[in-house]
């Protein structure tokens, strides 16, 4: 295990932490106190998974995530001292792939940060036997390749987190079939569904912004209130 691990946190006692926890389990680890030397350290050399803080010196956690997601992919895992849901789906919606709010376990941190490297690079794997698991998908204007990890709309390529391109990939292989929610968080997350989690409708709706999808009368993406999602 030699994954990096990039901190962003201006508490140093924090970051201290966090790293001593992520070392014992083999992550090399950088830590940067702010948004702009992260950004920079980001583009010089992408982490295999990033923690940001939402409270920053000067470029906050959102703005952060926001621009890593123009330009990378590799999971981010919010930390923030607030605990209202708004935040959290702001998070989310920006394309964050998990969120912990202060004060936390250290090892439930390092166990969350497995879990999204775990799915990054399972979503990322070509399989073999693409007669019975095809590594790509198109119809009426859509493609989505595993190989490539690349999805386009009418030649437009969409700029998806892995978590999107998943619930994606998902729907496409079970193309006129309704999902239900439980089973499509399931299936992409890797956990066990808890009643009440939004963390689904969140993330269709992301990706149906991305697919410039009305939210009213998706033409992709459709809900079947009370049950899941199909994609038609």
């Amino acid at each position: 295990m030699n994954e990096t691990i990039l901190v962003v946190d201006d508490e140093t006692s924090i970051a201290d932490l966090v790293e001593v926890y992520l070392k014992n389990e083999g992550f090399r680890v950088i830590k940067c106190g702010n948004g702009t030397q992260a950004l920079n350290l980001v583009r010089e050399t992408p982490p295999d998974l990033a923690i940001l803080d939402v409270m920053l010196p000067d470029l906050d956690g959102f703005s952060l995530c926001r621009e890593i997601r123009k330009e990378f992919f590799f999971p981010i895992l919010m930390l923030t001292a607030k605990v209202e849901d708004m935040d959290k789906i702001t998070g989310l919606t920006l394309g964050a792939d998990d969120y912990m709010t202060k004060p936390f376990n250290p090892l439930e941190l390092v166990a969350r940060v497995k879990t999204q490297l775990r799915r990054c690079k399972r979503y990322n794997k070509v399989e073999s036997s693409p007669e019975e698991n095809p590594e790509e998908f198109e119809f009426r204007g859509l493609t989505i390749s595993k190989d490539t990890h690349k999805c386009t709309l009418f030649g437009e390529e969409l700029n998806l987190t892995p978590l999107e391109f998943s619930i994606l990939w998902t729907l496409c292989e079970r193309r006129g079939k309704v999902v239900p929610s439980e089973e499509l968080f399931e299936a992409v997350w890797g956990e066990k569904f808890m009643d009440s989690n939004n963390t689904v409708m969140t993330h269709i709706a992301r990706l149906r912004e991305k697919m410039h999808e009305p939210s009213r009368k998706p033409k992709f993406i459709k809900t079947v209130w009370g049950v899941g999602y199909t994609i038609e």
